[in-house]
Protein backbone atom coordinates (compact mmCIF):
# COMPACT_ATOMS: atom_id res chain seq x y z
CA UNK A 1 0.00 0.00 0.00
CA UNK A 2 2.62 2.30 1.15
CA UNK A 3 4.68 1.91 -2.58
CA UNK A 4 1.74 2.64 -4.21
CA UNK A 5 0.87 5.64 -2.10
CA UNK A 6 4.44 6.98 -2.76
CA UNK A 7 3.58 6.34 -6.69
CA UNK A 8 0.71 8.24 -6.69
CA UNK A 9 2.45 10.99 -5.03
CA UNK A 10 5.08 11.29 -7.93
CA UNK A 11 2.32 11.66 -10.49
CA UNK A 12 0.75 14.28 -8.19
CA UNK A 13 3.89 16.22 -7.98
CA UNK A 14 4.04 16.20 -12.25
CA UNK A 15 0.47 17.72 -12.07
CA UNK A 16 1.51 21.64 -12.38
CA UNK A 17 3.81 20.83 -14.47
CA UNK A 18 1.63 18.55 -16.80
CA UNK A 19 -0.97 21.57 -16.67
CA UNK A 20 1.82 24.15 -17.75
CA UNK A 21 3.43 22.77 -20.36
CA UNK A 22 0.04 21.14 -21.99
CA UNK A 23 0.47 21.42 -25.75
CA UNK A 24 3.23 23.52 -25.79
CA UNK A 25 6.45 22.53 -27.65
CA UNK A 26 9.48 21.05 -26.24
CA UNK A 27 12.47 20.39 -28.58
CA UNK A 28 14.96 17.60 -27.57
CA UNK A 29 18.48 17.02 -29.47
CA UNK A 30 19.59 13.58 -29.07
CA UNK A 31 22.83 12.32 -30.74
CA UNK A 32 26.26 11.06 -30.26
CA UNK A 33 27.14 7.84 -28.64
CA UNK A 34 23.93 7.79 -26.45
CA UNK A 35 21.80 7.33 -30.20
CA UNK A 36 23.80 4.25 -30.74
CA UNK A 37 22.91 2.57 -27.72
CA UNK A 38 19.74 0.25 -28.04
CA UNK A 39 19.01 0.49 -24.10
CA UNK A 40 19.70 4.18 -24.02
CA UNK A 41 17.46 5.04 -27.09
CA UNK A 42 14.77 2.66 -25.95
CA UNK A 43 14.63 4.51 -22.70
CA UNK A 44 14.87 8.30 -24.00
CA UNK A 45 12.00 7.55 -27.01
CA UNK A 46 10.06 5.86 -23.90
CA UNK A 47 9.95 8.76 -22.16
CA UNK A 48 9.63 11.02 -25.43
CA UNK A 49 6.35 9.34 -26.11
CA UNK A 50 5.15 9.35 -22.21
CA UNK A 51 5.98 13.40 -22.95
CA UNK A 52 3.18 13.43 -25.98
CA UNK A 53 0.38 11.16 -24.06
CA UNK A 54 0.75 13.71 -21.58
CA UNK A 55 -0.39 16.37 -23.84
CA UNK A 56 3.45 17.87 -24.71
CA UNK A 57 4.52 18.53 -27.82
CA UNK A 58 8.10 17.32 -28.14
CA UNK A 59 10.16 17.71 -31.74
CA UNK A 60 12.95 15.42 -32.03
CA UNK A 61 16.39 16.37 -33.80
CA UNK A 62 19.37 13.79 -34.01
CA UNK A 63 22.63 13.62 -34.88
CA UNK A 64 24.53 10.96 -35.78
CA UNK A 65 28.20 11.89 -35.74
CA UNK A 66 29.65 8.30 -34.15
CA UNK A 67 28.00 6.03 -36.79
CA UNK A 68 29.31 8.13 -39.83
CA UNK A 69 32.40 8.51 -38.04
CA UNK A 70 32.60 4.63 -37.98
CA UNK A 71 31.09 4.47 -41.56
CA UNK A 72 34.04 6.57 -42.93
CA UNK A 73 36.41 4.56 -41.21
CA UNK A 74 34.62 0.91 -42.54
CA UNK A 75 34.69 2.67 -46.37
CA UNK A 76 38.67 4.07 -45.32
CA UNK A 77 37.35 7.74 -45.54
CA UNK A 78 39.76 10.21 -44.17
CA UNK A 79 37.69 12.18 -41.01
CA UNK A 80 38.90 15.91 -40.52
CA UNK A 81 37.33 18.37 -37.89
CA UNK A 82 37.71 21.51 -37.57
CA UNK A 83 36.49 23.33 -34.43
CA UNK A 84 34.14 20.42 -33.85
CA UNK A 85 32.81 20.53 -36.93
CA UNK A 86 33.29 18.11 -40.08
CA UNK A 87 34.95 18.40 -43.15
CA UNK A 88 32.47 17.76 -45.82
CA UNK A 89 33.78 17.09 -49.51
CA UNK A 90 30.75 15.31 -51.91
CA UNK A 91 31.67 11.71 -50.70
CA UNK A 92 31.35 12.88 -47.30
CA UNK A 93 28.44 14.06 -47.50
CA UNK A 94 26.71 11.01 -49.28
CA UNK A 95 27.92 9.33 -46.99
CA UNK A 96 26.55 11.95 -44.06
CA UNK A 97 23.42 11.88 -45.85
CA UNK A 98 22.92 8.16 -45.64
CA UNK A 99 23.49 7.56 -41.73
CA UNK A 100 21.26 10.24 -40.50
CA UNK A 101 18.89 8.86 -42.82
CA UNK A 102 19.20 5.27 -41.22
CA UNK A 103 18.71 7.13 -37.95
CA UNK A 104 15.95 9.03 -38.73
CA UNK A 105 13.64 5.89 -39.61
CA UNK A 106 15.10 3.79 -37.18
CA UNK A 107 14.22 6.38 -34.48
CA UNK A 108 10.39 6.72 -36.38
CA UNK A 109 10.19 3.19 -36.55
CA UNK A 110 11.18 2.62 -32.83
CA UNK A 111 8.35 5.49 -31.96
CA UNK A 112 5.87 3.87 -33.58
CA UNK A 113 6.34 0.20 -32.09
CA UNK A 114 5.88 2.18 -28.82
CA UNK A 115 2.48 2.93 -30.03
CA UNK A 116 3.01 6.80 -30.61
CA UNK A 117 2.93 8.88 -34.01
CA UNK A 118 6.54 9.93 -35.61
CA UNK A 119 6.92 11.54 -39.04
CA UNK A 120 10.44 11.78 -40.41
CA UNK A 121 11.83 14.64 -42.11
CA UNK A 122 15.40 14.10 -43.91
CA UNK A 123 17.35 15.92 -46.45
CA UNK A 124 15.36 14.80 -48.96
CA UNK A 125 12.17 16.78 -47.80
CA UNK A 126 10.87 19.80 -49.52
CA UNK A 127 13.21 22.72 -47.47
CA UNK A 128 12.23 22.21 -43.61
CA UNK A 129 15.37 23.75 -42.92
CA UNK A 130 16.79 25.98 -45.05
CA UNK A 131 20.34 26.46 -44.86
CA UNK A 132 23.59 28.70 -46.31
CA UNK A 133 26.95 27.80 -46.57
CA UNK A 134 29.23 28.20 -43.57
CA UNK A 135 31.72 30.50 -43.87
CA UNK A 136 34.94 30.14 -42.07
CA UNK A 137 38.73 30.48 -42.49
CA UNK A 138 39.25 27.05 -43.74
CA UNK A 139 36.37 26.03 -46.43
CA UNK A 140 34.77 23.15 -44.82
CA UNK A 141 33.11 22.32 -48.41
CA UNK A 142 29.52 21.22 -48.02
CA UNK A 143 29.05 22.48 -44.48
CA UNK A 144 26.03 24.82 -43.92
CA UNK A 145 24.16 27.14 -41.11
CA UNK A 146 20.72 27.47 -41.16
CA UNK A 147 19.05 30.06 -42.72
CA UNK A 148 15.33 29.81 -41.59
CA UNK A 149 13.39 26.57 -40.56
CA UNK A 150 9.67 26.20 -42.43
CA UNK A 151 7.96 25.73 -39.18
CA UNK A 152 4.35 24.83 -40.62
CA UNK A 153 5.16 21.31 -41.23
CA UNK A 154 6.50 20.54 -38.22
CA UNK A 155 3.66 22.14 -36.47
CA UNK A 156 0.98 20.38 -38.41
CA UNK A 157 2.54 17.30 -37.14
CA UNK A 158 2.50 18.46 -33.57
CA UNK A 159 -0.87 19.49 -33.81
CA UNK A 160 -1.88 15.67 -35.31
CA UNK A 161 -0.29 14.54 -32.11
CA UNK A 162 2.28 12.87 -34.15
CA UNK A 163 6.40 13.64 -33.36
CA UNK A 164 8.58 15.09 -36.07
CA UNK A 165 11.92 13.48 -36.33
CA UNK A 166 14.40 15.92 -38.06
CA UNK A 167 17.80 15.13 -39.36
CA UNK A 168 20.32 18.44 -39.36
CA UNK A 169 20.65 18.66 -42.71
CA UNK A 170 19.08 21.47 -44.77
CA UNK A 171 19.28 22.70 -48.36
CA UNK A 172 20.53 25.90 -49.59
CA UNK A 173 18.65 28.38 -52.66
CA UNK A 174 22.05 26.72 -54.22
CA UNK A 175 19.61 23.67 -54.64
CA UNK A 176 22.80 22.36 -52.68
CA UNK A 177 22.43 19.67 -49.39
CA UNK A 178 24.45 21.10 -46.35
CA UNK A 179 25.35 19.16 -43.56
CA UNK A 180 24.65 21.02 -40.36
CA UNK A 181 25.99 20.85 -36.72
CA UNK A 182 22.84 19.24 -34.86
CA UNK A 183 23.11 21.35 -31.36
CA UNK A 184 22.99 24.43 -33.90
CA UNK A 185 20.03 22.98 -35.87
CA UNK A 186 18.03 22.24 -32.65
CA UNK A 187 18.33 25.64 -31.58
CA UNK A 188 16.89 27.41 -34.11
CA UNK A 189 14.09 24.90 -34.72
CA UNK A 190 13.45 25.81 -31.08
CA UNK A 191 13.65 29.16 -31.85
CA UNK A 192 11.44 29.32 -35.06
CA UNK A 193 8.86 27.14 -33.38
CA UNK A 194 8.71 29.46 -29.66
CA UNK A 195 9.15 26.53 -28.06
CA UNK A 196 8.49 26.02 -24.18
CA UNK A 197 12.22 24.08 -24.01
CA UNK A 198 15.23 22.72 -25.68
CA UNK A 199 16.18 19.73 -23.75
CA UNK A 200 19.82 18.72 -24.79
CA UNK A 201 20.66 15.24 -24.49
CA UNK A 202 23.98 14.24 -23.53
CA UNK A 203 26.55 11.74 -21.90
CA UNK A 204 27.41 14.04 -18.90
CA UNK A 205 25.20 14.90 -16.00
CA UNK A 206 25.33 17.96 -17.41
CA UNK A 207 27.63 21.13 -16.63
CA UNK A 208 30.27 21.05 -13.74
CA UNK A 209 32.34 22.93 -12.59
CA UNK A 210 35.26 20.36 -12.17
CA UNK A 211 34.41 17.94 -15.09
CA UNK A 212 36.23 14.95 -12.67
CA UNK A 213 34.02 15.75 -10.07
CA UNK A 214 30.11 14.90 -10.21
CA UNK A 215 29.00 16.69 -6.71
CA UNK A 216 30.12 19.89 -9.23
CA UNK A 217 27.00 19.72 -10.67
CA UNK A 218 25.57 23.23 -11.33
CA UNK A 219 21.65 22.67 -11.49
CA UNK A 220 20.70 26.37 -12.65
CA UNK A 221 23.06 29.05 -14.65
CA UNK A 222 22.01 32.24 -16.17
CA UNK A 223 23.13 33.14 -19.74
CA UNK A 224 25.78 35.89 -18.55
CA UNK A 225 26.98 32.95 -15.78
CA UNK A 226 27.13 30.35 -18.77
CA UNK A 227 29.29 32.70 -20.96
CA UNK A 228 31.40 32.97 -18.26
CA UNK A 229 31.69 29.54 -17.46
CA UNK A 230 33.06 28.97 -21.36
CA UNK A 231 35.59 31.72 -21.04
CA UNK A 232 37.00 30.16 -18.02
CA UNK A 233 37.58 26.97 -19.94
CA UNK A 234 34.97 25.02 -17.35
CA UNK A 235 33.36 24.82 -20.02
CA UNK A 236 35.09 22.66 -22.77
CA UNK A 237 35.83 20.54 -26.24
CA UNK A 238 32.25 18.90 -27.14
CA UNK A 239 30.39 20.95 -24.15
CA UNK A 240 31.26 24.29 -26.03
CA UNK A 241 28.63 24.08 -28.96
CA UNK A 242 25.83 22.71 -26.42
CA UNK A 243 26.15 25.26 -24.30
CA UNK A 244 26.31 27.86 -26.84
CA UNK A 245 23.43 26.25 -28.76
CA UNK A 246 21.48 26.77 -25.47
CA UNK A 247 22.41 30.70 -25.19
CA UNK A 248 21.21 30.92 -28.72
CA UNK A 249 18.00 29.61 -28.29
CA UNK A 250 17.28 31.59 -25.25
CA UNK A 251 18.37 34.91 -26.68
CA UNK A 252 15.93 34.40 -28.98
CA UNK A 253 12.14 32.89 -28.20
CA UNK A 254 12.75 29.96 -26.00
CA UNK A 255 12.09 30.49 -22.44
CA UNK A 256 14.32 27.56 -20.67
CA UNK A 257 16.68 25.53 -21.88
CA UNK A 258 18.46 21.93 -20.65
CA UNK A 259 21.53 19.61 -20.61
CA UNK A 260 20.99 16.40 -19.22
CA UNK A 261 22.21 12.85 -18.85
CA UNK A 262 20.42 10.47 -21.13
CA UNK A 263 22.08 7.58 -19.24
CA UNK A 264 20.41 8.58 -16.52
CA UNK A 265 16.64 6.36 -16.77
CA UNK A 266 14.03 8.37 -17.72
CA UNK A 267 16.24 11.67 -17.27
CA UNK A 268 13.62 13.32 -19.59
CA UNK A 269 10.86 13.39 -16.85
CA UNK A 270 13.10 13.37 -14.13
CA UNK A 271 14.39 17.02 -15.47
CA UNK A 272 10.90 18.13 -16.76
CA UNK A 273 8.16 16.62 -14.03
CA UNK A 274 10.17 17.23 -10.36
CA UNK A 275 10.84 20.89 -8.98
CA UNK A 276 14.86 19.60 -8.62
CA UNK A 277 15.75 18.22 -11.96
CA UNK A 278 18.68 16.28 -12.41
CA UNK A 279 20.90 18.17 -15.06
CA UNK A 280 21.76 21.39 -15.56
CA UNK A 281 18.87 24.47 -16.60
CA UNK A 282 20.02 27.89 -18.41
CA UNK A 283 17.57 30.37 -17.97
CA UNK A 284 17.34 34.33 -19.17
Amino acid sequence: MEDAIRKADVLIEALPYIKEFHRKVMVIKYGGSILGDEKIRQGVLEDIVFLSYMGLCPVLVHGGGPNISERMKQEGMKTEFVDGMRVTDAKTLAVVEEELEKLNAIIVSELQELGQKATGFSSKDSGVILARKRQEAKDLGLVGEVEAIDTEPILRETKNYSIPVLCPMGKGKDGKTYNINADEAASRVASSLCAEKLVVLTNVRGIMRSTSDTSSLISTLTISEANGLIKEGAVHQGMIPKVKSCISALEATVKKTHIIDARIPHALLLEIFTKQGIGTEIIK
